[in-house]
């Protein structure tokens, strides 16, 4: 049997990698934020970045199904994260707008993320940290 190559082997490792990433970060998101999914917190980051958008932009950012995306908003807006408004440009359609709850408790929820990634790259050396930033921009570009 022939040896696989190194790339193969390397995009064998990298998917392994992203899985257990994917799978540790929903595992901790009840510890950066209680009240907030993984999801429910992705989307409202989205949300806010955004400065408003439709339930469709989140679907297909994300990649998710429509049916999940509106049970996550409707969590967010009946906690209070997150309300509706008519769309100025289309009335048929409705933006979704961050309240000033919702800015906060995103806010908090960034604050413990970042100090969760700082804690874990403490040993990294700053060219190493600088580059792996760059390859995850590289990998999560649209295309």
């Amino acid at each position: 049997m022939q040896r696989e190559s190194s790339r193969t082997e390397a995009i064998r490792t990298i998917q392994r990698e992203i899985t257990a990433f994917a799978r540790r970060a929903r595992g901790r998101a009840a510890e950066l934020h209680p009240n907030l999914t993984l999801v429910a917190s992705s989307i409202l980051d989205l949300v806010i970045e955004r400065d408003g958008c439709q339930a469709a932009d989140v679907a297909d950012y994300y990649l998710l199904d429509k049916s999940t995306v509106s049970r996550q908003l409707a969590t967010l807006e009946r906690d209070g994260y997150l309300v509706k408004e008519v769309d100025p440009n289309n009335r048929r359609n409705h933006l979704l707008r961050p309240t000033a709850a919702g800015r906060r408790v995103a806010e908090e929820a960034e604050r413990r993320r970042e100090a969760a990634f700082a804690e874990r790259l403490a040993a990294w050396d700053d060219a190493d940290v600088a580059r792996l930033a760059e390859y995850l921009a590289r990998y999560n570009e649209p295309g």
